[in-house]
């Protein structure tokens, strides 16, 4: 029985080897429904696997495109904040600035108001005793000429009393007030 399978080894060795290179039409034929067999697997897996996986990975790209243009409106919209709000505290600091410049003009003022209204008070107190001096002051004369009318009268009254009439007495009186006049009493 081992001649019998080798005789048949041989004989089929003797008929592969000239075959090696050699194309015939059972080769030719399996190839081509190798070739479709695998077509048709990569039309049925490109359909039920490939498919599926191409729409997930283009939903999930989709996704995070759109992520990534939210994060970066986000970050415009940030940048143009702090941009703002940088202004703001320039605007801020000059609105300070500002704020105390007008105080401080407003104090001045206030100052300068609150020092002419005193200095026009004072002015006004010094003509008050000025007026209320020379209303004493006259007072003072007319009353010191009243006392050296009723003086001189006296005595001229005893003087003349027994020599002269009332029209000499009234001469005298006036002779005596303007030689004495307003201005022995004033100085």
């Amino acid at each position: 029985m081992n001649t019998l399978l080798s005789s048949a080894c041989v004989l089929a060795a003797a008929e592969m080897s000239p075959r090696l290179f050699d194309l015939d039409m059972q080769l030719i034929a399996d190839a081509v429904l190798t070739i479709i067999a695998v077509f048709a697997l990569f039309l049925a897996m490109s359909y039920f696997l490939f498919n599926p996986a191409r729409a997930f990975l283009q939903k999930r790209q989709d996704k995070i495109k759109s992520e990534l243009d939210d994060a970066e409106a986000n970050q415009e919209k940030a940048n143009a904040l702090r941009e703002e709000y940088e202004a703001k505290l320039k605007n801020i600091n000059k609105e300070a600035e500002e704020i105390l410049s007008e105080a401080r003009k407003k104090a001045l003022a206030n100052e300068n108001r609150i020092i002419a209204e005193a200095k026009e008070e004072a002015a006004a107190i010094l003509e008050r005793a000025r007026q209320e001096a020379i209303l004493e002051k006259q007072k003072m004369t007319d009353e010191v000429k009243k006392e050296i009318v009723s003086v001189a009268a006296l005595m001229a009254g005893k003087v003349v009393a027994s020599s002269m009439d009332v029209t000499i007495q009234d001469r005298l009186i006036d002779e005596t007030l303007k030689e004495i006049g307003d201005s022995t009493w004033l100085s």
